[in-house]
């Protein structure tokens, strides 16, 4: 951790007195709370520490592609860095418990006084609102280890019982979380993307090498072709088509025939991509581009192009060959690789499109471990022990008990928690096992308590995260879980009781 230096504020503006809405009443309330949470947990001299140690690093790789030894940033810089720190925490933290989008929320901060002051920007002579890319950039500056660190800190400060009677507990609770009783599941994080229809890929290819072979075109470099639009123009009329065969006597034959206009349509369209991807590439300079951003358009194409074959190779084998495609080599999305079928049998959906997500819950309903998995999940009876082994790892205890729904039940699960001498609340997968364990008490408690933990996940996902989650790339999802796991725990921990006297000890100022 980077070394930090002592500063002072900066004079803020006054909230105004708002009365007579309830919801703003509770909004300003619970921000207030989660401010006090931060600095009672002392988080942001972890999160400042963390900013001039990347950026000590980053200094240095810098320095030395110019040849030049390594240099310590200054005490002005380290200020700037720990005011940026300090923003982009409360920034991140505030984004999630709206729930808005990155322009969304930057042109609500613009216009709230409240979100202004919780996020330290309202200073007196001027109001610096970050636009929705420096709200992305920013989010990215830390990465999802180190807010699973700051996460599993704030929730031993909650855990932890005050040592006498007259001390107060750490955050100000009025009695300290218990983390015996862990409750866990499993959900689906949708992808932003459209259904997956075979041929509504070759529409995207169009609409996507189209799009960049217009940018080039407007920059001067020309080949004899039609407006690119007419492409797209074409592909849509022929989209519809394809929409309307099932309506028709002979759908079957119609859906091949328009398939067969739609393969011939988009070889004719990469052929024109090719060509001004060429042209760009050679001749970059006649234009207003930056490297930076004629590789971007090159990468875009040469991405599309590549997945081209597989597009057209599936949609024939599915509508013209009549044959099942293995979801393994199947392309879900031109634009999102990392995405998989996951059957979850649902009343609403029989599959999604999306990555697995692993949730951890204690009594109270602060999330204690989660995962966001890459490749396609294993079965969920695979995935127990090695949260039991995060949990231990970051708390340096173990729970209880385990509480989960059926998927997770195996004999190995059983020897295991039985080992770790862990009270064993899995829902059996036997009938006859599970008749017999609904007369224990204890475990029909702990599984009437587990109806709240699909309540939980469609907490986190639906008003924490978003569904679907618009962010792109595997890496951007991983990283927007684990704010999306912090502003819960915040917004659990700033509800729970607090203790009566407020006299209580406030931290020593950065």
């Amino acid at each position: 951790m980077g070394e930090i230096v002592a500063f002072q504020d900066e004079f803020r503006q006054a909230l105004p007195n708002v009365t007579g809405n309830v919801d703003y009443k509770i909004f300003r309330e619970t921000l207030a709370r989660i401010t006090e949470l931060i600095k009672l947990s002392q988080i942001d001299r972890k999160v400042m520490a963390e900013a001039i140690r990347l950026s000590q690093e980053e200094y240095n790789k810098s320095r030395q592609t110019e040849g030049k030894g390594p240099k310590k940033l200054t005490n002005k810089e380290k200020i700037r860095i720990q005011m940026r720190a300090r923003r982009v925490l409360r920034c991140g933290i505030a984004r999630h418990l709206t729930g808005d989008a990155y322009r969304e929320f930057s042109c609500r901060l613009a216009d709230s006084a409240l979100l202004q002051n919780f996020c330290l920007i309202d200073r007196l002579h001027q109001i610096k609102v970050p636009s929705k890319s420096k709200l992305q950039r920013d989010e990215s500056l830390f990465e999802e280890g180190f807010l699973r660190e700051v996460i599993s800190e704030v929730i031993q400060q909650a855990a932890k019982a005050p040592e006498t009677e007259e001390d107060t507990q750490a955050l100000g609770l009025a009695e300290a979380v218990s983390l015996e009783q862990y409750f866990l599941d499993t959900t689906c994080v949708k992808a932003n993307i459209h259904f997956p229809v075979d041929w509504v890929l070759l529409r995207d290819v169009t609409r996507t090498l189209m799009k960049a072979v217009r940018l080039i075109r407007e920059e001067g470099l020309l080949n004899r072709m039609q407006d690119p639009v007419t492409f797209i123009r074409q592909m849509n009329r022929l989209s519809i088509q394809m929409t309307h065969t099932r309506r028709q006597k002979d759908g079957k034959r119609s859906r091949k025939k328009v398939l067969r206009l739609m393969k011939k349509l988009v070889a004719k369209v990469a052929r024109h991509a090719v060509v001004h991807r060429d042209l760009l590439s050679n001749r970059r300079e006649e234009t207003r581009f930056t490297e930076n951003q004629a590789n971007q358009i090159i990468t875009r194409i040469e991405s599309v192009l590549k997945q081209l074959p597989r597009a057209v190779c599936q949609a024939h084998e599915r509508i013209i060959g009549e044959r099942k495609v293995a979801n393994s080599s199947k392309i879900l999305s031109l634009y999102e690789r990392d995405i998989h079928v996951i059957v979850r049998g649902k009343a609403d959906a029989e599959a999604e499109f999306g990555n697995t997500l692993l949730v951890g819950e204690q009594a109270d309903g602060i999330i204690l471990d989660w995962e966001l998995y890459k490749e396609k999940a294993p079965a969920d009876n695979h995935l127990l022990k090695r949260s039991l082994e995060r949990i231990a790892q970051h708390y340096q205890c173990r729970p209880g008990s385990v509480t989960t729904d059926r998927g997770f039940d195996s004999a190995s699960n059983r020897r295991y928690l039985k080992k770790a001498e862990i009270e064993n609340n899995m829902c059996p997968r036997s009938v006859e096992a599970l008749r017999e364990r609904m007369q224990d008490e204890s475990f029909c408690e702990k599984q009437k308590r587990r109806g709240q933990t699909e309540g939980r996940i469609g907490i986190l996902k639906n008003e924490f995260l978003g569904n679907p989650l618009k962010s792109k790339g595997f890496a951007s999802r991983q990283m927007n879980v684990g704010w999306a796991v912090l502003a819960h725990n915040f917004w659990v921990i700033a509800r729970l009781p607090q203790v009566e006297d407020k006299d209580r000890q406030q931290p020593k100022a950065a």
